[in-house]
């Protein structure tokens, strides 16, 4: 595992040798490109078809519900086009929350599942071109997709259940955490009051969007709203804040986001705050991780920030931000014949603590606080990668003389 560190390390040597020299404190405005919207000509962009500009962003909306006879289904797919395999589709009945009946409201949270062999993009050279340009830790995956999930439970006595159990999920190859939550709290709440025309309005809004350009400013109108948010380049350095500013022309920007991907450190580690650098150790090995937590969000969340604490590094091996035992894999990630795989698991089920009893690290996750020392830990996990790095790149820069 070193040595695949240490591979994502020479790839990254250029960003790597500006690390002695930059401040992780400092904070600088985004690069005023000009902003983009629909329409605008600027970014050169090839013949697109219908839903190519939305295939730039997602791979489809999907809603789940329950049924007393079948369980969960997927009951509409938008655009109707789209297409989920039968293998793709078992992960994505995995989309309720356990216990389901601890969880009244709404709740969001996010998955991770392997993409269907075979399956190839005609947007694929289009897609690349913008990918060169993203940091590492947010390119395109290749392998697998993202499930955004927003799930609502209420109790409804009109139904056999007792319960009104529905989730809406947005499929995306790209790791915008962030953007993609703020997103479905626009879209969810429309959605279970008006239904599906509501869908095809903000699948026709989506298709009008620019691609994700990174280092650009891009100006987004979802819904009757409009986000505004920045896509990081790999040219931005480690740390820096790229500040979107507003600007005169705003009137009509609803949601300014500081970060489309970004969870907060603080607040997933604190409940295991004096355990972080063996954490963060652990993870830059590669080591089998089990998160059990009491909530899909708290699982999601705390996946997520053990994958980002070695940015600048990729993290290269798998990882489920909330794994059930519905999951195509669940077999192969739960036996006992070989050992752990390299992968960090996020469960709720305490099924699995029994299940994954075997495996070396286990992390145990209360409920979390509400804290605001993010910037501060941050900062921390970026000092104790830089510091792993710059060894390694000076021997690479040695070798070459």
């Amino acid at each position: 595992m070193a040595s695949r560190a240490q591979g994502e390390a020479e790839e990254q040597m250029e960003e790597a040798e500006d690390l002695q020299e930059r401040d992780a404190s400092a904070v600088s405005p985004a690069i005023e490109a000009p902003e983009v919207g629909p329409g605008d000509e600027s970014l050169a962009e090839p013949l697109l078809l219908p839903w190519d500009r939305f295939s730039a962003w997602l791979h489809c909306i999907c809603v789940v519900g329950f049924d007393l006879e079948l369980g969960q289904a997927v009951e509409v797919i938008y655009p109707h086009h789209s297409k989920l395999t039968d293998k793709e589709t078992c992960s994505d009945l995995s989309l309720f929350p356990w216990p389901r009946t601890g969880c009244l409201g709404d709740t969001q949270f996010c998955f991770r599942f392997r993409q269907a062999a075979g399956r190839k993009s005609s947007l694929g050279c289009f897609l690349e071109h913008f990918d060169r340009d993203a940091p590492v830790c947010l390119k395109r995956d290749q392998g697998h997709y993202y499930g955004y999930v927003y799930f609502r439970q209420v109790r409804d006595k009109s139904l056999k259940r007792g319960y009104f159990q529905k989730s809406l999920v947005l499929i995306s190859k790209l790791p915008y955490v962030t953007f993609f939550h703020s997103l479905l709290k626009l879209i969810a709440p429309e959605y279970f009051e008006k239904q599906e025309p509501c869908l095809e309005a903000a699948c026709n809004d989506i298709d009008r969007w620019p691609a994700p350009c990174p280092s650009r400013v891009l100006t987004l109108p979802i819904m009757g709203v409009v986000m505004k948010v920045r896509i990081p380049s790999c040219y931005d350095k480690p740390g820096m804040s790229q500040l979107v500013h507003s600007s005169e022309n705003d009137s009509l920007v609803s949601i300014v986001l500081p970060s489309i991907h970004e969870v907060d450190l603080f607040r997933c580690f604190s409940p295991v705050f004096f355990h972080i650098q063996m954490l963060w150790e652990l993870v830059l090995l590669g080591e089998a991780l089990v998160v059990m937590a009491p909530s899909p969000a708290e699982s999601s969340d705390t996946v997520l920030a053990l994958v980002s604490c070695i940015s600048p590094l990729r993290y290269c091996s798998d990882f489920r931000p909330y794994f059930t035992i519905h999951d195509s894999e669940f077999k192969e990630y739960t036996t006992r014949t070989q050992a752990p795989p390299s992968v960090i698991l996020g469960v709720t089920n305490p099924f699995f603590a029994k299940t994954l009893q075997h495996w070396p690290h286990i992390i145990r996750i209360g409920d979390m606080k509400q804290m605001a020392q993010n910037a501060i830990l941050r900062r921390h996990f970026l000092e104790l990668t830089q510091s792993f790095i710059i060894p390694l790149v000076g021997a690479w820069n040695w070798q070459r003389m």
